[in-house]
């Protein structure tokens, strides 16, 4: 059993009398420990609960409570962030102390509270937006057990505002969440990012109608490029010179959605989170200074409905002075996000050549060891099949299930349990789906044998209520719905259940894709290149749907496969 304490919590409320009597207050308590609240260095949490029973909140460190207090109350008085806090006669403040504290633990304690909160969905604003990540230091080895004895501490005083940790890290917005304590790698692709976003505002343009320039990352799936990009993000925008300046683009609806309430928590102005076409066909002042792009991949390369252009990268360029594009051929879905060969060759050979490509190359979503991870990419990138590695000290969790309903009834077990999370079934796009219509008043189903169950996007709650601001997988019902890779890429679950369906087969020891048997006409219709000609990339493209759909877990991947001969494999591997 640990030895650490935990923390001490002094709940007050926030307002100029009881701060000024706080002194006196702790004084009087025959209880010693007290006095770290007053005497060393401590967290404090103000909140106050406004409209629809939501929270605005305020996350600080200091080493004299009382005089950093009353200065919010008094200098800080007419501050925007702080107006409605400081006229509030219902707001409330813990203030937190442990013995171990000194100031490196407790800006690290500051930064995780911002991490955590801005990912409770009770909480509607966060004011302190700092981002001080620290590096090690003397008590650094203690600080996840005393912030996880604090959070429990807190949880037991308000559990709407505390909820349990893993309903939190269950959060999209805590996956994508600026505050995540970056990796080394990380680091060093942030700070070579920030010097060339230095030299370009430094830098005079002597030609108004030159592209922007373009750095792109690569990385694998879980490789840490969307905590990255949100990072660099948050930064900016705390930059007074760049105020309107910089842009974030995503292609992707689930993603958007997360970005959206992300800005909307820090106070970000939400037209600078964008759709790339809205921003093409709207972004009609003078360049903007700087655009990240996440998911660069599913950017257009052709023009469709509402986008007219040629290529969405390359008009974003004429619009920005410098473009961050997170890229990975890998996750392109679709004909309309296909580069050529020969055109994407070209933009990372550029890119290589300014010292402008990143690599990521950490494998930071799957909670495995290297062989199992390796397990995962031969069966994706080579199509082969071997023994899945057992491995006692790998908490990972590879199953080869019989049939879909008890794969299913397994997820649904790991969904239920509070210390395992999210889990959900995503299967490959094999069965009819049309988006936003249903089949004879009845919704798109995914069937095999005795198994039925809806396609995503479909359901609603009990109440008949839908979310329109919660990614697809942290919505209740989805449980109860089959996944695809264009709700769950870029997304992590806990535990994933994936049915690989018909397209993908097992013939002569090897993995083969068969577009003939995908209803993803998307992935499977010709793609007119340049010089005129019809070309199919489906096997290209259902290999990368494969590749979106194994590498969804976190702690778990469970497969059940249609074509026989590869689920036959598959069981043999678990022998």
């Amino acid at each position: 059993m640990s030895k650490i304490d935990k923390p001490i919590i002094y709940e007050i409320k926030y307002n100029k009398t009881d701060i000024s009597n706080l002194t006196n207050d702790i004084n009087l308590k025959i209880d010693e420990k007290y006095n770290l609240i007053i005497n060393y260095p401590t967290v404090y949490i103000i909140d106050d609960m406004q409209n629809k029973g939501k929270y605005f909140i305020y996350v600080g460190e200091t080493n004299d409570i009382v005089r950093r207090t009353l200065e919010h109350i008094g200098n800080e008085r007419n501050r925007q962030d702080w107006f409605e806090i400081n006229n509030s006669k219902t707001a409330n403040m813990y203030i937190i102390g442990h013995k171990h504290f000194n100031k490196s633990l407790t800006l690290d304690i500051e930064n995780k509270l911002m991490l955590y909160l801005t990912s409770v969905s009770s909480v509607a604003k966060v004011n302190n937006r700092r981002t001080n990540q620290q590096g090690n230091y003397y008590t650094s080895d203690e600080f996840e057990e005393i912030f996880s004895k604090m959070w429990k501490e807190l949880g037991k005083k308000n559990k709407k505002l505390f909820p349990v940790e893993q309903i939190v890290k269950d959060s999209a917005l805590f996956k994508a969440s600026p505050f995540h304590k970056l990796t080394n790698e990380q680091k060093n692709a942030r700070l070579l990012i920030m010097n060339k976003i230095n030299f370009s505002l430094n830098r005079n343009k002597s030609n108004i109608n030159e592209n922007g320039e373009l750095i792109i990352i690569s990385g694998e799936a879980g490789a840490g490029k969307t905590v990255l990009m949100s990072s660099i993000f948050f930064e900016l925008q705390n930059e007074p010179e760049l105020l309107d300046e910089v842009y974030l683009l995503v292609n992707h609806d689930q993603q958007y959605k997360v970005y959206l309430e992300i800005a909307k928590k820090l106070g970000i102005k939400k037209e600078l989170v964008s759709k790339p076409t809205h921003f093409i066909n709207t972004h009609t002042k003078k360049k903007a200074k700087i655009v990240l792009i996440d998911e660069a991949h599913l950017l257009l390369t052709q023009g469709k409905q509402s986008y007219r252009g040629k290529n969405q990268l390359y008009d974003v360029l004429k619009e920005a002075d410098l473009v961050v594009a997170v890229f990975d051929e890998n996750q392109i879905l679709t004909t309309e996000q296909l580069w050529e060969a020969e055109e994407l060759y070209n933009l990372r050979k550029k890119a290589i050549q300014k010292n402008n490509f990143i690599r990521l190359k950490n494998q930071l979503r799957i909670n495995a060891d290297a062989t199992t991870v390796k397990w995962i990419r031969n069966l994706i990138d080579d199509g082969n099949i071997s023994k899945i590695p057992k491995n006692d000290s790998c908490q990972y969790e590879i199953k080869i299930f019989d049939n879909p309903i008890q794969m299913y009834r397994s997820i649904q077990f790991k969904n239920n349990s509070q210390e395992k999370g999210i889990s959900r079934l995503v299967a490959t796009y094999d069965w009819e789906y049309k988006l936003n219509s249903q089949k004879d008043q009845e919704p798109w189903m995914v069937k095999i044998g005795d198994f039925e169950m809806p396609w995503n996007l479909q359901l609603r709650t009990s109440t008949g209520v839908q979310y329109k601001d919660v990614s697809w997988a942290e919505q209740p019902q989805t449980i109860h719905e089959v996944g695809s890779t264009y709700t769950v890429q870029g997304f992590d679950l806990n535990y994933v259940g994936v049915i690989i369906g018909p397209s993908v087969k097992y013939r002569k020891g090897h993995i083969i894709y068969d577009p003939a048997a995908s209803k993803n006409l998307k992935a499977t219709r010709n793609r007119t290149l340049k010089n005129g000609e019809k070309q199919k990339f489906g096997e290209t493209f259902l290999k990368n749907e494969l590749n979106v759909l194994l590498t969804r877990g976190v702690n778990g991947l469970y497969i059940y496969a249609v074509d026989d001969q590869l689920q036959k494999a598959l069981k043999n591997a678990e022998l």
